[in-house]
């Protein structure tokens, strides 16, 4: 592992030599190019420290090609220097997405920057000084913004708190560890079995577990660690047999798309370590053989790899993790008790730069037998997901015209061959402003939409819709139960949406004009390599070929079905036998 590493790490190496601007003229001059955009940028991605991180740790790697690599060492000056003249002057970073002068994306960078300076401080290498005084004061001049900066994540605050540690570590300031408690004073956002508030298991989760590991050590607060034991064994149960992490309930721009391990392995490495357990061992040995590169600045492994050697020792084996359960994740988790306070709290659940995360906690069912892997969930629009060996059926989602949209199921129960789902909307209209109410402007030549006092209004005709869906595993595969009755004749739309990769064949159907299948009736069979699945159920209820506001995702093979309230339908999944 270690080996693969360091030579991923030289190759990581040279493309970004290759990417440097060497151009004395440029505006970029000293940084590397990223290749999305064609802009150098200082963000802890796909910006210039990132390449410094891989740089830095084959410069100080006696196993690596450009160990002490005068060269090299040249271009890491220059890179510095770069990152020196795009920082701002209040010390913070912009990072080229969005978010200008970001302190939370300024500690993202902090944090990878400072564990380089420390392994580079390391070095018995005096050619070194000019880089490691370019680096410390970058670190230097992000102090005020580390003490004063806010953030608007929830995790956030985990990665502040982290920056804050490693400022308080190599310069000794006294206020950052104060700053920090002013963040851990907060609370940890997670449920009982494991969940962060963004529900991101492709991203956020590993963000917020790394951060903590940091925060818990640099500020000598060892029992941050135990929410991250708790996600830790959580992810356990939320990765397909391929390795591909559960996203398709995720609160954040994870959601829906393809995310490795790589990013967990970090965090399964130091907390094996430290607890000696085989199941972190293995998840990290899983984790390792996702990665293509030893990783972006905030968790470059072979830069943490090098200043805890002792991780290297890690031996985990994949064999030691489950293959066959049935869970369901905050399936105890009183989350109506929380909601039912919010308005308690003030804020009417408006809140700028963020959102309110209210499907904090909801349920997701996870069931894996082999090579097979479903997900049932709540508060998103997809209601059920699967993989069967090559085979991904990416999500079935149900959209109506009623509030027009995908419609959440919002409540989970267990059934004793699988789970029932319920959703409901509500719409409804809102008469006129009471006279005593009115403002000046109702009574003026011009009485603007939004200067009338819209919640004096009082609520008339509100309809109700609900919706069910019981899922049921079967011999051959799962069936799917869905009703719903009033309010009569709302156009329905049930979406399958498969992975590209495969093939998709209809016995009775349309191509609609943007490539999708609206499907009447017959055998619908999709396969991948040697693996299918089969469903029935079809039906043409109404021509509509899209709901408004029901986005399909793009580069997916999408097949639709279309129906009217009231509905009582069925639809059976069969899935190839040979991994049954």
């Amino acid at each position: 592992m270690y080996r693969q590493m360091v030579e991923s790490n030289d190759r990581a190496t040279e493309r970004g030599i290759e990417r440097q601007v060497l151009d004395s003229e440029s505006r970029y001059y000293g940084g590397t190019i990223d290749p999305f955009s064609g802009v150098a940028w200082v963000n802890h991605t796909t910006g210039t420290p990132t390449d410094m991180c891989f740089w830095g740790a084959a410069l100080s790697n006696p196993d690596s090609t450009y160990y002490r690599d005068e060269t090299l060492l040249e271009r890491l000056r220059l890179a510095s220097e770069f990152v020196l003249r795009h920082q701002h002057s209040d010390g913070s970073i912009s990072p080229g997405w969005t978010n200008y002068h970001s302190p939370p994306d300024t500690a993202f960078v902090v944090v990878g920057y400072s564990q380089l300076y420390q392994l580079l401080n390391q070095q018995d290498w005096a050619l070194l000084k000019p880089v490691l005084d370019n680096m410390r004061l970058f670190l230097e001049r992000t102090i005020p913004v580390m003490l004063t900066g806010g953030c608007h994540t929830p995790n956030h605050r985990w990665v502040l708190c982290a920056a804050l540690g490693f400022l308080h570590e190599i310069f000794g300031i006294e206020e950052a560890v104060k700053r920090a408690e002013q963040w851990l004073a907060e609370g940890v956002d997670i449920t009982p079995d494991g969940e962060w508030t963004e529900r991101s298991n492709g991203i956020y989760n590993a963000v917020s577990d790394i951060m903590l590991i940091h925060a818990a050590r640099l500020l000598n607060r060892p029992e941050l660690l135990e929410p991250v034991r708790l996600n830790l064994r959580m992810m356990v149960y939320l990765v397909h047999p391929t390795g591909e992490i559960v996203t398709d309930y995720s609160g954040r721009q994870d959601l829906g798309s393809k995310h490795g391990l790589s990013s967990y392995y970090l965090p399964y490495a130091i907390m094996a370590k430290l607890d000696q357990d085989p199941i972190f061992a293995g998840m990290a040995a899983w984790a390792v053989s996702d990665l293509t590169d030893p990783g972006v600045c905030s968790v470059n492994a072979l830069v943490k790899l090098m200043l805890e050697p002792e991780l290297i020792e890690i031996d985990g084996v994949k064999d030691t993790l489950p293959e066959k359960y049935d869970i369901i994740l905050n399936e105890h988790f009183v989350r109506g008790g929380y909601l039912e306070r919010i308005d308690l709290v003030g804020h009417h659940q408006r809140i700028s730069h963020s959102r309110m995360h209210t499907d904090f906690g909801a349920p997701v069912a996870r069931i894996r037998d082999g090579e097979t892997s479903v997900t049932v969930m709540t508060e998103v629009a997809p209601f059920f997901a699967l993989r069967h060996g090559e085979v991904r059926l990416l999500a079935v989602q149900l959209a109506s015209y009623f509030n027009p949209g995908y419609v959440p199921m919002q409540n989970m129960t267990r059934l004793p061959q699988g789970y029932r789902l319920t959703g409901e909307q509500k719409k409804g209209y809102y008469g006129p402003v009471p006279s005593a109410d009115l403002p000046a402007t109702a009574s003026s030549s011009i009485s603007p939409w939004y200067l009338l006092p819209h919640q004096t209004r009082t609520l008339t005709h509100e309809q109700t819709f609900r919706v069910g869906a019981e899922v049921l595993q079967t011999d051959c595969g799962w069936t799917m139960h869905l009703t719903g009755e009033e309010p009569q004749d709302i156009m329905m739309q049930l979406s399958f949406v498969f992975g590209s990769e495969g093939e998709l064949s209809c016995e009775d159907g349309i191509e609609t004009s943007d490539g999708s299948i609206l499907w009447k009736g017959g055998k619908l069979r999709y396969s991948c390599a040697e693996d299918w699945l089969e469903i029935d159920g079809g039906e043409m209820g109404h021509l509509a070929a899209t709901v408004r506001e029901a986005k399909m995702p793009e580069n997916c093979k999408i097949v639709l079905v279309n129906f009217m309230t009231p509905f009582d339908k069925t639809l059976n999944i069969t899935l190839s036998p040979s991994l049954v």
